[in-house]
């Protein structure tokens, strides 16, 4: 899929559903979590910078997000190993869903072309989904800023 081409999902849609191996060799699919809120995040790559800080921040607050029966699932296009390796060393609490097919990305639009020093490569948006009980997007997050970021999906959280 190319950038112009890109899936745009707004609040209000439906969230595409998906069904994807996590860490600890679970499975996680939207089908499943019918009924409950779900924070479901995108990020580039474990073990960088600011997918460690994203996934930290977002661990520390599970338990504000467990009061509100909300489900926070972290995807990227790793391997389920890479996934357990990222979740051991940083203690990680949310479950890592591995895209390793890029579908997830793909459906939800955080699979694009990306710029580093000049050089253009494909990879995953940072973005966030917040997902209603009914499967509906509550809200969404593109090109997400690390700071303050797991603080605005809480409050948002907290008016469904």
């Amino acid at each position: 899929m190319s950038k112009t081409d890109t899936v745009q999902l707004a609040v209000g849609d439906k969230a595409p559903a998906f069904t994807l191996p996590t860490d600890g060799g679970g499975k996680v699919s939207l089908s499943s979590l019918k009924g409950q809120i779900v924070v479901l995040y995108f990020y580039p790559k474990d073990d960088t910078s600011g997918c460690t800080k994203e996934a930290i921040e977002f661990s520390a607050a599970k338990a504000k997000f467990d009061k509100l029966g909300a489900v926070v699932i972290g995807c990227s296009r790793d391997s389920v190993a890479s996934h357990d390796k990222f979740k051991g060393k940083h203690k990680l609490k949310v479950t890592l869903a591995a895209d390793e097919t890029g579908k997830a990305t793909e459906s939800y639009g955080v699979w694009g072309e990306k710029s580093l020093y000049g050089r253009k490569y494909m990879g995953i948006e940072r973005a966030t989904f917040l997902i209603d009980g009914a499967g509906k997007l509550a809200a969404v997050w593109r090109k997400v800023k690390v700071a303050g970021h797991v603080e605005a999906v809480l409050k948002a959280a907290q008016s469904i």
